[in-house]
């Protein structure tokens, strides 16, 4: 890894005793460089997409050189011109040598209003005059002109790019991306393919960059579908003018706009003039709210209706070593550039872009839908409410991610099977795009301050883990973004962390500790920052919590089988959120790899069981032999397997003897959401509007954790709205409609105190006491 790491901030955050003791803790350390091997990520999924893998498999992210490039540092050799003067103007003349695809506007606004979905929506419209002609109908969607007409005009693109290069040198310390990926989508654009760019939302600068980016690299610069209220209208303006596409000035947010009624079909027609026009599209997504999961619906329908023939679906990690501010009021907006005068850059970003792949052979295939898709209730109030010992096999649907819109609109809804295929979608986009995000080295120390070490470590404790937990990242191919020996990366994530760390020079030691600083706010910030490292280790935390839950049982023998340890495995895969594992692998093989993971991490130490008769024995067994279905998944030609005849023990892999407490707390925070809200709701006597719920769970989540003194990450509020949507698959919370929107009350099953009791208590036993 030949990235050069930025550690200058570290003076900012130490004092020069802790600094000294620091740097005499890191010589002790043996130097340890890493980047020996790097995994090669963003591969389409070979059970959904085969055809697209093999098309563009061949030599995908390889190259005869690593191929890392910051676009960040830019010199007289990305132009055509040498000289002293290039040398000071490099920047601006390699802006204005990239490639623009202009878009006109055209014919835009004519082809929104005639399409047939617009007619059908201004005919049911009452705010639409009777008869009215095609200018009545231009003048009730007015509101959308300005949405309609936004294009990408090369002079202000190249304005903006040049200023949003001088920007981010003042924001980030470079945003390095992996040239060989690019070869793939150049190729793309050469045979006319429609790309749809798809990521994560972590911050409103996720758009920026991706853009940059594509610009930078002589890509079409796609529409940004942006779905923020910008009131300015300068900023709004100028905005439009380089293809992002924002929300009409009525709507405050993102659910208000939806639930307008001509907003749906006119973004839809929207969607289709522009790839018809050939453009490129860039869609976030949020695991958390699902928004952005309707843009990706409109886009399979389009598809469906075979408006358009395919699309390119293209997901995109973006990787922060700080995911940084940023603010869409002017005020604030200014406000935040004047202060980059005098700040130093603060951390670095990767992204990754994964291998293009079709989005109608996804949708033909229909492998993504998984094999049957069951609410959550029916796979798991069973066994919460004790009348089953044995989860139903099954999908979960989320419904929560794509939900329904007004009774006015029902005649628009897709059928059951249309919805679950675009829910399907949406969450392999949220898994992919997560995959391929980079570990950086602050997600990295922040798990293991917050997981393992959330009372503090010495210096030469975290320099062991470090380098024995970036090995199992690359065993787990996941690629890491940072590079150097030991002693630098230490000291650049430590610096990032400053602010959240007490680094403490203990008398008559060399070895300095570092404490986590028990606030909320470094505890959500560790939090966010540890998920990538929780999505990479999910299999092995699965399993953890399974046997914490089993220990929880027969604490007495800690001994249990196979079968025991798959099926509560089976069941907290149903907990977890969108994005954590493809919808196209089923539960029961995802729960089965969940345990076969522990046997192989050595937490899990098989024994067999004693028989009167050897196994293989077969003159002495009863009948004859018995065949199995072909479909049936596990099941071995073996006669000598039985998952009867072993059981598992607990131990403690040499290189990490707490390992099963590490990969435990990854889930413990997600869980304990749930099970605190349990106590919220003996305390909800009415419906409440569903934001002025969500406020009072977090007010109520805080005063828990104010009188614990810990566990504060499970206090986000991101967390907080995946737990209520957990709750609603779940049937413990119902949404009602009034007058002043969406309520949330408590289901009759579960305003019995006994009921509560017992979700309490399911949720309980998968965190590790």
């Amino acid at each position: 890894m030949e990235q050069r790491l930025n550690g200058g901030n570290a003076a900012d955050v130490m004092s020069p005793q802790k600094r000294s003791a620091l740097s005499r803790s890191l010589k002790m350390t043996p130097i340890s460089v890493f980047g020996c091997f790097r995994p090669n990520v963003g591969q389409c999924c070979q059970q959904c997409t085969p055809d697209s893998l093999s098309r563009h498999h061949k030599n995908f992210g390889q190259g005869p050189a690593l191929g890392f490039h910051n676009i960040l540092c830019v010199n007289e050799t990305h132009t055509r011109y040498r000289g002293w003067l290039v040398r000071r103007v490099c920047g601006m003349l390699f802006v204005c040598g990239c490639e623009v695809f202009p878009s006109p506007v055209c014919s835009r606004r004519e082809g929104v209003c005639e399409s047939n979905r617009v007619k059908e929506a201004l005919a049911t419209d009452p705010k639409t005059p009777e008869g009215a002609d095609s200018q009545g109908q231009l003048k009730s969607i007015s509101s959308f002109r300005p949405i309609i007409n936004t294009c990408i005009s090369p002079f202000f693109l190249r304005c903006v790019g040049w200023a949003m290069m001088k920007m981010f040198c003042s924001v980030f310390g470079g945003i390095q991306v992996n040239l060989n990926h690019f070869v793939a989508l150049h190729r793309a654009s050469e045979e006319g393919s429609l790309l749809v760019y798809v990521y994560v939302r972590q911050s409103i600068m996720d758009s920026v960059l991706l853009s940059l980016v594509l610009f930078c690299n002589n890509l079409r610069v796609p529409y940004t579908i942006f779905p923020v209220q910008v009131s300015n209208s300068f900023l709004r303006s100028l905005l439009q003018k380089i293809g992002v596409i924002l929300l009409p000035p009525s709507a405050a947010t993102e659910q208000d706009a939806e639930m307008e009624k001509l907003y749906g079909p006119v973004m839809t027609s929207v969607i289709r003039e522009l790839l018809h026009e050939g453009q490129a599209l860039s869609v976030g997504v949020s695991a958390e709210s699902g928004q952005g999961a309707r843009w990706l619906a409109r886009i399979r329908q389009l598809i469906k209706e075979k408006s358009v023939p395919d699309i390119s679906l293209v997901p995109v990690g973006i990787s922060y070593d700080c995911v940084p501010e940023m603010h869409t009021q002017v005020g604030s907006l200014f406000r935040w550039l004047l202060s980059l005068l005098w700040r130093k850059p603060e951390g670095m970003v990767r992204i990754h872009l994964a291998q293009p792949f079709s989005l109608q052979e996804m949708y033909a295939s229909g492998r993504c839908r998984g094999l049957e898709w069951r609410p959550l209730q029916d796979l798991l109030l069973p066994v919460i409410l004790c009348k089953s010992t044995e989860s139903v096999f099954g999908q979960r649907k989320i419904s929560w991610l794509l939900p329904s819109r007004r009774a006015s609109e029902a005649t628009a809804e897709p059928t059951h099977r249309e919805s679950e295929l675009s829910i399907g979608i949406a969450v392999h986009l949220i898994f992919s795009a997560t995959s391929c995000m980079a570990v950086m080295s602050t997600n990295l120390l922040s798990s293991l301050l917050l997981y393992r070490h959330h009372k503090g470590a010495s210096m030469s404790v975290l320099c062991r883990d470090v380098t024995w937990l970036t090995k199992e990242l690359l065993f787990r191919n996941k690629d890491v973004g940072f590079g150097g020996s030991l002693a630098e990366v230490l000291r650049y994530s430590l610096a990032l962390l400053g602010p959240h760390l007490i680094i403490a020079a203990v008398p008559l030691r060399q070895d300095p500790l570092i404490v986590p600083r028990p606030t909320p706010a470094a505890a959500l910030h560790f939090f966010l920052q540890a998920q990538i490292v929780t999505h990479t280790f999910i299999l092995e935390a699965v399993g953890a919590c399974a046997v914490s839950a089993m220990l929880f049982e027969i604490a007495a023998t800690g001994v249990t089988s196979k079968s025991e340890l798959t099926e509560k495995a089976l069941q907290l895969c149903h907990l977890l959120p969108p994005g954590f594992r493809p919808p196209c692998q089923s539960s029961q093989s995802f729960a089965v790899d969940a345990i076969d993971s522990l046997v192989r991490c050595g937490i899990l130490i098989m024994e067999e069981v004693q028989r009167n008769s050897p196994v293989c024995d077969s003159w002495k067994r009863e009948g004859m032999l018995t065949w199995t279905p072909t479909d049936e998944l596990y099941q071995s030609d073996s006669d000598c397997e039985d998952e009867d005849l072993c059981s598992y023990k607990v131990g403690q892999p040499n290189h990490c003897p707490d390992m099963l407490l590490f990969l435990c707390n990854m889930l413990a925070g997600r869980l304990r959401v749930l099970s605190w809200t349990t106590s919220f709701l003996d305390h909800l006597y009415a419906p409440l509007p569903e934001e002025h719920f969500v406020s009072q769970l977090c007010f109520h989540l805080r005063e828990i954790a104010n009188k614990k003194k810990e566990h504060y990450e499970s206090c986000s509020q991101e967390a907080t709205r995946a737990a209520v949507g957990t709750l609603k698959d779940l049937g413990v919370l119902m949404e009602e409609q009034r007058e002043g929107g969406v309520f949330l009350g408590v289901t009759p099953l579960f305003q019995s105190a006994e009921n509560r009791q017992k979700l309490h208590r399911f949720i309980s036993q998968y965190i590790y006491n």
